[in-house]
C-alpha cells in the first residue's frame, strides 16, 4: 500500500508538473497563456504516466547517464506515440502532429521532442524526484490519502466533461459536412434542372427557327406555343428561386444554430491543441476555427 500510495502522489505531482511545463513552452511561443493538456485542470496526464513508468523501470539505471537517457528517450517515445495513436482511435482527432518535422514516426513522436524528453527524465531522476519524494513524505498520510482521493474525484469529472465535449464536438463536425452536403446538393440539382431547360428552350427555338419558311399560320402557332412555353418557363424558374430562397432561410437558420451554442470546451480543445485535426470531418474542422475566431472578434 506505501507504494502504491507514493506512486499515485508521483502521478498528480508530475502531471501538474507537466501542465506547468506545457503551458510555459505555449507562453514562450505564443507570447500568451494558453490551458494546455487533453483535460481542463492544471494536469497533464501523460506527464504522471510517463513519469511513473521510467521511475519503475530505469531506476536501477540511474547511475549510468547513457543507459537512464536512451531508456527514457523509449519510453517516453513509446508512451507519447501509444497515446497518440489510442487518442486518434477513441475520438477520431489527431491531437498533436509531428509529420513536418525530421525523423518522424507516424507524426506522433519526432526525434527533436524524444531527445529532449530523455534530457527531461534525466533531469527529473536525478535532480527533482529525491526532493518530490522528501515533500510527500512530510504530508500526513491521513491528509495525504484524502488529498488523493479529492485530487482523483476532481479528475474524474474532468475526464467525464472532458470525452463529453469531444463527442459534442464531433456531432457538430458531422452536422456541418451534413449542412454542407445539403448545400451541394440542392445546389447541384437546381444548376441540373435550369440546364435542362435552358436546352430544352435551345431545342425548341432550333425546331422554330428550321419551320421559319413555313405557311403563316403555322408560324403563328409556333410563336404562340414558344410564347406558352417561355411563360411556363419562367414560371418554372420562380418556383426554384422560391424554393432556393427557403431552403436558404432555413440552412441559415441551421448555421446560425451551428455558429451558437457551447463554445467554452471546445474553445479550450482548439486552442490547447492548435495542431488538432479531424481524421473524418477536416473540412468541417477547419470551418468551426473560422466561425470561433470570428466570434472571438467580433
Amino acid at each position: 500500500m506505501e507504494e502504491l500510495y507514493l506512486i499515485v502522489w508521483i502521478f498528480f505531482i508530475y502531471a501538474f508538473l507537466g501542465w506547468c511545463t506545457e503551458v510555459s513552452y505555449a507562453a514562450l511561443v505564443t507570447g500568451e497563456f494558453v490551458n494546455r493538456g487533453f483535460l481542463n485542470g492544471p494536469v497533464c496526464p501523460v506527464y504522471g504516466f510517463g513519469v511513473v513508468i521510467v521511475l519503475t523501470c530505469l531506476t536501477p539505471l540511474a547511475d549510468s547517464l547513457p543507459l537512464l537517457f536512451l531508456g527514457s528517450v523509449a519510453l517516453t517515445s513509446a508512451l507519447e506515440w501509444l497515446t497518440g495513436f489510442v487518442l486518434e482511435k477513441l475520438f477520431h482527432q489527431r491531437w498533436w502532429d509531428y509529420s513536418d518535422q525530421p525523423f518522424n514516426l507516424s507524426g506522433y513522436i519526432c526525434l527533436r521532442f524524444s531527445v529532449a524528453w530523455g534530457f527531461a527524465c534525466m533531469f527529473v531522476v536525478k535532480l527533482l524526484h529525491p526532493t518530490v519524494l522528501l515533500t510527500v513524505r512530510l504530508i500526513p498520510r491521513t491528509l495525504g490519502v484524502m488529498l488523493l482521493a479529492a485530487l482523483g474525484g476532481v479528475m474524474a469529472v474532468d475526464l467525464a466533461a472532458t470525452v463529453a465535449t469531444i463527442v459534442k464536438l464531433n456531432r457538430r463536425l458531422e452536422q456541418i459536412d451534413e449542412l454542407a452536403a445539403k448545400i451541394k446538393e440542392a445546389s447541384n440539382e437546381f444548376g441540373e434542372n435550369l440546364a435542362d431547360r435552358v436546352l430544352e428552350a435551345a431545342g425548341r427555338g432550333a425546331d422554330w427557327k428550321e419551320d421559319l419558311d413555313e405557311l403563316s399560320f403555322r408560324l403563328a402557332m409556333r410563336r404562340a406555343e414558344l410564347a406558352d412555353n417561355l411563360e411556363e418557363w419562367e414560371q418554372h424558374r420562380e418556383e426554384h428561386r422560391a424554393q432556393v430562397r427557403r431552403q436558404l432561410e432555413e440552412w441559415r437558420g441551421s448555421v446560425q444554430e451551428l455558429r451558437e451554442g457551447e463554445f467554452f470546451g471546445r474553445r479550450r480543445l482548439l486552442k490547447a491543441f492548435p495542431r488538432l485535426r479531424s481524421t473524418r470531418h477536416r473540412g468541417a474542422l477547419e470551418q468551426l476555427r473560422r466561425w470561433m475566431e470570428t466570434g472571438r472578434r467580433g
